[in-house]
């Protein structure tokens, strides 16, 4: 019997950091956090650089699938991941076109079945303008490229993904449970709970 593993799924700004952190404290559990930092080739992609944009996505197919895989997985606790492994051809779907996309998706089909899926995944969901002003406040320069246009369209392709995953889905509108506040808190955890024991 492994660790089952909680993953968030989202667009930029919807929070998955914010709440796996405080989940892991909450559970406790183990967090694993997306490495932006370490991807030596992001801020060039992420500013229109089209000859980086391969690196960047298979850097960060295989750092998940170090972070994630089956083969070092604990036996017993819980862990929770700031990203859902599935998130990243959702990236790869809107950066790559052409051969580089379908290189991408051949070595992400090869890799997959080394990784631990999610027990359960949850979706946080928010309208893109609010998003856009999270992602304004922040600052972060890799992020001054993301159109609104961009954004709507990372919001459906998260909405495809939740949609045909195996796991169970906790869905959250952040728009609607300001996870900031202890009442959201305390709400998301106990619908984690009982899909947990239900899992």
């Amino acid at each position: 019997m492994s660790a089952p593993l909680i993953s968030l799924i989202g667009a930029p700004a919807s929070g998955k950091t914010t709440v796996a952190r405080w989940l892991a404290e909450s559970l406790p559990a183990r967090l694993v956090l997306e490495d932006y930092a370490g991807n030596p080739f992001l801020a060039d992609s992420y500013a229109g650089r089209t000859e980086w944009r391969l690196a960047g996505q298979t850097w960060f197919l295989l750092s998940r699938v170090r972070q994630l895989a089956i083969a070092a997985w604990p036996e017993d606790g819980l862990v929770v991941s700031d990203y859902a492994f599935a998130q990243d051809g959702l990236y790869a779907q809107l950066w790559l076109e052409g051969d580089e996309l379908e290189t991408y998706r051949r070595l992400a089909h090869r890799v997959e079945e080394l990784v631990r899926p999610p027990s359960v995944l949850i979706h946080l969901s928010a309208p893109v303008d609010l998003l856009s002003e999270r992602i304004a406040r922040r600052g972060r320069d890799y992020e001054r490229n993301f159109t609104e246009k961009f954004l709507q369209k990372l919001c459906r392709c998260c909405e495809g993904a939740v949609a045909t995953t195996e796991c169970g889905v906790l869905r959250v509108d952040v728009a609607r449970h300001d996870l900031t506040r202890d009442d959201s808190k305390s709400w998301l955890l106990e619908q984690l709970a009982g899909m947990l024991a239900g899992g």
